[in-house]
């Protein structure tokens, strides 16, 4: 035990100098996640999922401080979870739990004037909390609970838990529902929904890429072009079926605002030039998503 701690100490700090800008997404991220449960989740006792569903009803019902729930829950199932887990999602993942906690202690001495509008209040918990957990998907993070245990069955036994992690969920909302009503419970699924909406926002947004197929007449001016736009380009030598003729193929990943660059640009140089655009929905590799992030 004494080796893992010091070995968890030694690359929490490695992962802090050489990957900071990821640890404060984290920490931002992990902020908001507690802005949200303590101002929202718990004033309007609307039912929240995983570990901290559990605290939030343990709150409801005992009066049990969920940040001591969470923090206790969590660091179990790290613990349980720590041989299967990637050191650097292990770290990551520790100091969002740490900072959530901290964040849920220190927000609950600020009281803050809320909306009475329910429906405008699970709809700013569901924006809040779906923009911190995309955050830290982008950056290969977690904030815990159900993510860990996702994380480890998956390294263990090579499977999925996404329809186990359904029916905890819904065990969760259908106790909340004896202990909050009915009425909360389906407020509470509507900021769930927002949640789930805005977290493939979040992640699709900031790995959102055009994928470019392009063949033209002037295929070094075009590869000029794009990198002169910063991105890179691979070359690969075609043969048209019908004419038989070589024609150079190239391939590249750009922003949108490249793209619209990019048409303009063969208007100008090349109107028989032939371009098929689509959506890459994730980009890994130099210039675009870190591996590290996996």
């Amino acid at each position: 035990m004494k080796n893992f701690f010091l070995s968890l100490y030694t690359h929490t700090v490695k992962i802090i100098k050489e990957d900071w800008k990821a640890v404060l997404v984290i920490i931002i991220a992990s902020l908001i996640q507690a802005f949200a449960v303590n101002y929202f989740t718990l004033h309007y006792r609307f039912p929240d999922l995983g570990v901290s569903g559990i605290a939030v009803l343990t709150n409801y019902m005992f009066g049990i401080s969920p940040n001591w729930v969470i923090l206790t829950g969590n660091i179990l199932l790290v613990w349980w979870a720590h041989k299967d887990l990637n050191i650097r999602f292990l770290v990551l993942t520790l100091l969002a739990i740490m900072t959530f906690s901290t964040g849920l202690s220190i927000f609950d001495e600020y009281p803050l004037p809320l909306p009475d509008d329910k429906f405008m209040a699970t709809v700013i918990v569901g924006v809040l909390k779906g923009t911190a957990g995309g955050l830290m998907l982008n950056v290969g993070g977690s904030g815990g609970g159900t993510d860990i245990l996702a994380a480890a069955l998956r390294r263990r036994y090579g499977i999925e838990i996404g329809r186990f992690s359904i029916f905890i969920n819904f065990f969760i909302l259908g106790l909340s529902i004896g202990v909050i009503g009915l009425e909360s419970v389906v407020y509470g699924a509507v900021g769930l929904y927002v949640n789930g909406i805005t977290v493939d926002s979040v992640t699709h947004s900031f790995d959102k890429r055009k994928q470019a197929i392009i063949i033209t007449n002037i295929p070094d001016e075009v590869s000029s072009f794009i990198t002169s736009l910063g991105k890179g380009v691979t070359r690969i030598e075609g043969k048209g079926a019908y004419t038989g003729q070589e024609r150079p193929i190239l391939f590249t990943l750009l922003s949108p605002r490249h793209v619209v660059m990019l048409k303009k640009f063969l208007k100008e140089k090349d109107e028989r030039a032939f371009v098929s655009i689509c959506d890459a929905s994730e980009v890994l590799g130099k210039g675009f998503k870190s591996w590290k992030s996996l």
